[in-house]
């Protein structure tokens, strides 16, 4: 039986106008799929300025209007790469570093470790991360700033066996403000029922029509490897 804090997904989303950059991780209720989401929202120009676009391994961000980005630094990255048959998702470059440390056999807290929230001045967005191993079992994480003079991080991180209809969602804002909050708690459980192609039109339809940028989600075959990745952006290549 379920625990009472079960949350729907679309009320949350609808709560909350600037959640930032989000990562969902769960299991399809019948079991034989897992479902990642990653989205990203931005309230400046440079950051509304992007879409996602599939690579080898995944996906990364691309500006749609290359004429208009003027600071690349934090918003141009890798956010879903696979290696060994693992599946990271990051909102920054640290998608990198866990890939790396990956390769050489440790693991991605080592990685983490290396790593702190993110140098933008006033909010120090928090970082978010996650990764999907083979079996369907999962892990969430978020490097948060911790003192007033910002030198030092708070570091978290979360291990999920996995349970049919149930995910996890992890954002990096509270909700919207100035400077903007970070994310608070646990990642939330949320209701996984629908379909993978339903369940990504609810994120989008959702997100906040004005801040909202791009979706990606991705559905893997837990018998098989096989993936379905639907991808929607505001601005289309």
């Amino acid at each position: 039986m379920f625990s009472n804090f079960v949350y729907q997904i679309e009320e949350e989303l609808q709560s909350n106008a600037y959640p930032g950059r989000g990562i969902i991780f769960g299991r399809t209720p019948d079991n034989k799929k897992n479902i990642i989401a990653y989205f990203i929202m931005g309230r400046s120009e440079n950051s509304r300025n992007r879409v996602f676009v599939e690579t080898e391994d995944g996906i990364r961000t691309e500006a749609f209007d290359p004429s208009k980005m003027t600071d690349p630094s934090l918003i141009i990255y890798h956010p879903v790469r696979v290696v060994g048959g693992k599946t990271i998702v990051t909102n920054g470059d640290q998608t990198d570093t866990i890939r790396d440390y990956l390769l050489e056999g440790k693991s991605y807290i080592d990685a983490l470790r290396t790593r702190q929230f993110e140098p933008d001045a006033p909010n120090y967005t928090s970082r978010i991360s996650g990764v999907v191993n083979e079996d369907g079992s999962y892990s969430l994480s978020i490097l948060k700033n911790f003192t007033s003079d910002r030198t030092a991080n708070k570091r978290f991180f979360y291990e999920y066996d996995p349970v049919a209809s149930l995910g996890h969602f992890i954002h990096t804002y509270m909700c919207d403000g100035d400077p903007v909050p970070p994310f608070r708690g646990e990642p939330k459980c949320i209701r996984m029922e629908y379909p993978m192609p339903e369940f990504a039109a609810r994120l989008w339809e959702n997100l906040n029509e004005q801040n909202k940028v791009s979706l990606f989600v991705r559905s893997i075959d837990l018998a098989t490897g096989e993936t379905e990745t639907i991808i929607y952006n505001k601005h289309q290549k």
